[in-house]
């Protein structure tokens, strides 16, 4: 399987803790009863006890909610029963309790509503990311010309589901690798992510040259995309990197809006300048065609691939992650375990958060070639 690190499933808000929901209960109503005394206004003072329960409604459970509201409602009527005969008080004491009542029934409906809503949201979120492991292939991937290992770590809070994507084909020409990153998130990015592997990995076999392989990718992009719009949804481009690697000292590459990669040889980084194109999706806005870039990628050297959930991971105080100068530092790893050792480096740096997919590959050339 991919080198993943599964989180637990839970509610997209974590319920109220028993001694939270009981301190908060208590000073809400400490503080309506004291302003109720220091005031005299008494009937609609009560009012403020409506955010008991709505407030229950968006924090806890739907026990806990019908428990507040029942705890608003009692406390409502005791405190409006204990009031003078007069019979304008009596009929605003009716109808502050009745109000109080019906608030509570409609938070408990609320808080019932929020949490199904949440509970689907967490089964569409782990169904798409169990297919994302799956149709991934599982890392290790060796060929007879690389050795492809690395990390991929999809994100599951809030609402967000990436589309980051990799693949290795052994293909007559030789080795086909793709990473990519489609624009966006949620389960219609997904769809596109997987638009793209599975015409990788029919391209790959079937097309002689890297730019045949990308024209196939981004057709396959486009027609998805022809659907989505017929469904009422957003359209999608994909950021992507191919590399083509054979028998010879040389690789090449075609990068589609991608985050360029890097060359680890002989003990020094060189980040590659490879020619910039449009990414995946959006061919038809540029005049250009796709561009072939050659470099060398001699025995023992090794490619390091990433997408932007890299590069664009944070601090707490708005820096980004220095990939560059990190990775310097790491240069005496053995290839294999650089991928693993920036993404600990980069959830540490970030203090734990992570708000993007982050795939990091490693491309090590087989010395025997």
């Amino acid at each position: 399987m991919p080198r993943t690190r599964r989180k637990e499933s839970s509610l997209s808000i974590k319920p109220l803790s028993v001694a939270e929901l009981v301190i908060g209960v208590v000073s809400v109503t400490v503080l309506v009863a004291g302003l109720g005394v220091l005031s005299g206004s008494g009937v609609w003072l009560l009012g403020l006890l409506v955010f008991l329960p709505s407030t229950a409604a968006v924090l806890g459970t739907v026990r806990q909610t019908a428990l507040v509201s029942a705890w608003a409602t009692l406390v409502a009527t005791v405190s409006l029963l204990a009031r003078g005969t007069d019979e304008r008080d009596w009929l605003d004491a009716v109808l502050m309790a009745l109000l109080i009542l019906a608030l509570g029934g409609v938070s408990v409906y609320t808080c019932h509503r929020r949490i199904s809503r949440e509970e689907e949201m967490l089964r569409l979120r782990s169904t798409a990311v169990a297919m994302q492991r799956h149709i991934l292939h599982p890392l290790p991937l060796l060929t007879d010309d690389v050795l492809v290992d690395g990390v991929y770590e999809p994100v599951q809070e809030e609402r967000l589901v990436g589309g980051d994507v990799y693949d290795v084909i052994d293909s007559p020409w030789g080795t086909r690798v793709l990473i990519g990153d489609v624009q966006g998130k949620g389960l219609a990015a997904v769809g596109a992510a997987f638009a793209v592997i599975g015409a990788f990995r029919e391209a790959a076999h079937r097309e002689p040259t890297l730019t045949a392989v990308v024209d196939a990718l981004d057709a396959s992009v486009v027609r998805h995309n022809s659907y989505a719009e017929q469904a009422g949804e957003d359209e999608r481009f994909v950021t992507a990197l191919i590399i083509g690697v054979d028998t010879s000292a040389e690789a090449q590459a075609i990068n589609c809006g991608h985050v360029p990669p890097q060359l680890l040889h002989a003990g020094t980084l060189t980040t590659l300048p490879l020619v910039t194109g449009v990414p995946l999706g959006l061919a038809e806005l540029s005049s250009e065609p796709a561009t072939v870039d050659w470099f060398a990628f001699p025995p023992g050297s090794t490619l390091l691939l990433s997408t932007d959930g890299l590069t664009e991971t944070r601090a707490a105080d708005g820096t980004f992650y220095p990939v560059d100068e990190r990775l310097a530092s790491r240069l005496g790893l053995p290839p294999t375990d650089l991928p693993r050792a920036l993404y600990d480096d980069a959830r540490a740096f970030a203090e734990g958060s992570q708000h993007d997919d982050i795939a990091i590959l490693s491309v090590r050339r087989s010395p025997h070639h």
